[in-house]
């Protein structure tokens, strides 16, 4: 009875493991979601439906964006372990829920252990910029003004806990400047109020600044980034301004469960590399002023790593609380 007892186990493993073996070698059979944590319109939406494209094409299946905002991303990257863990529903991972969100605050998941990246979709820098009425044009001027105005000037944000607040936190760290946070729903909304003479500078995506800063509404003071960004590359770099450590990147990914089989997640990666070669994408992200930085999973992983170190200690030292 033991020995029959242990054959049928054995064969019920075998059973499943090629079961699984079929079900990896045939997918896709139908299409495939990705979950999108933010209202559709965003950079986050953009990124994921420009990606979508090359990724359906290398899968033979529809790649289906489902839009779910809400809690700066917060509620549909928890309410992801719901959906099962096959391969047809990929969230966008963003830097949001998976490096800033968990430093300030309990979330229900962890995001290095939770999640397996599949590759960027989307990166630009964050870009410091300034209101003409100040009549200043380089970024060591802005921070002699600064200095010459503590508790004065004033710099927008796209909310409290958000990068773009993040990158002011490192900022004023670096530069040794008291100036004061003016938190908005998004950049959106900020960027009127700079230009309309509300605040003095803001912090925001430089796709989303970049038309405002090359019609001269807005002045361009520094990319928060290694190298100029191509949508405004008469504006320098932090680094060429004297503050090399201000860096700050918005990104987003897409990941899966950590619990979908590895069979699934190798055709996914792969899928995911051949997309982000395909020539068409690479120049649709480039006219979008983005990247996706460098392609396959493990650059991604070391992007959320990296980030996660970095603005919990930023998130330490200014105090932020999101509860």
């Amino acid at each position: 009875m033991r020995s029959f007892a242990k054959t049928l186990i054995i064969a019920t493993v075998l059973a499943i493991a090629a079961k699984d073996a079929i079900a990896a070698d045939s997918f896709p059979t139908r299409p495939i979601r990705v979950l999108v944590p933010y209202a559709a319109g965003g950079p986050s939406d953009t990124g994921a439906r420009l990606a979508s494209e090359p990724l359906s094409r290398q899968l033979g299946q529809p790649v289906i964006i489902e839009n779910q905002g809400g809690g700066g991303g917060l509620n549909a990257t928890e309410s992801f372990k719901r959906y099962a863990p096959d391969g047809y529903t990929i969230l966008l991972g963003a830097i949001g829920p998976l490096t800033i969100i968990p430093a300030a605050k309990k979330v229900t998941y962890d995001p290095i252990n939770d999640f397996v990246p599949l590759g960027t979709v989307w990166s630009s820098a964050l870009t410091l910029a300034i209101s003409p009425t100040l009549g200043i044009k380089t970024l060591k001027d802005f921070v002699a003004y600064a200095k010459a105005h503590p508790g004065k000037t004033t710099i927008g944000s796209a909310g409290v806990g958000s990068v773009t607040h993040l990158a002011i936190e490192l900022f004023k760290h670096e530069a040794q400047v008291d100036i004061i946070h003016i938190p908005f729903r998004s950049t959106s909304e900020s960027l009127p109020a700079l230009m309309g003479g509300q605040i003095d500078a803001l912090f925001g995506d430089a796709t989303s600044i970049a038309a405002q800063i090359t019609a001269g509404k807005i002045v361009g003071l520094g990319v928060a980034a290694p190298k100029r960004e191509t949508a405004i590359p008469d504006v320098p770099t932090m680094a060429e301004g004297g503050l090399p450590n201000v860096e700050a990147m918005s990104w987003f990914g897409f990941v899966v469960s950590s619990k979908t089989a590895p069979d699934i997640v190798n055709r996914l990666r792969a899928a995911m590399i051949a997309a982000q070669k395909d020539p068409a994408y690479i120049a649709i992200l480039a006219k979008q002023g983005a990247s996706f930085g460098d392609p396959g999973p493990e650059p991604y992983a070391n992007l959320i790593k990296k980030d996660a170190v970095k603005w919990k200690a930023v998130i330490t030292e200014a105090g932020i609380k999101l509860d």
